[in-house]
């Protein structure tokens, strides 16, 4: 079942995290929980058998990247490991994508780490806008020598 966040669900996701050996995020969760009230941000959450299996957040407008101000963004997804492979990121990103309507966009991190996750926005549409790789909200020049990979973000659009 793919629903809006729970103000409970703060606790069940950094559950999740723990379980995965993960830091803890109760700011930013909180946080999000503000913004899904205020209206500046929706959390959709996957849930299976009464557990938290993952969540996605959106955004009306990107705050970062090429789209800043412009597109609908996916921000923040995660599927808890025990929940991979099951439908559970398809399903939100679904859930997601219905919301924002398209054209949709979303930044990926270039680590190997996010490997899932760049095939399924592959699977999904998605494509790289030709911005190139940015870094800190920026896109570094050619002569720059740019460290930790971590940090590095692609951007990717959908349009149908």
């Amino acid at each position: 079942m793919i629903r809006e966040m729970q103000e409970s669900d703060i606790a069940a996701i950094n559950a999740g995290f723990a379980a995965m050996g993960w830091p803890q995020r109760p700011r930013v969760l909180a946080q999000y929980w503000a913004e899904q009230q205020a209206g500046s941000r929706r959390v959709f959450i996957a849930e299976i058998d009464g557990q938290v299996a993952g969540y996605l957040t959106l955004l009306p407008k990107a705050l970062h990247g090429p789209w800043a101000g412009q597109l609908p963004e996916l921000a923040d997804f995660n599927v808890f490991a025990a929940f991979r492979q099951h439908g559970v990121g398809t399903a939100l990103m679904a859930a997601a994508e219905q919301a924002a309507g398209l054209p949709v966009t979303l930044g990926v991190g270039l680590h190997p780490g996010y490997g899932p996750a760049q095939r399924l926005y592959v699977r999904r549409g998605y494509v790289p806008d030709g911005s190139g790789v940015w870094l800190d909200g920026k896109r570094p020049v050619a002569e720059d020598t740019v460290a930790p990979v971590a940090d590095l973000v692609l951007y990717m659009k959908k349009v149908q």
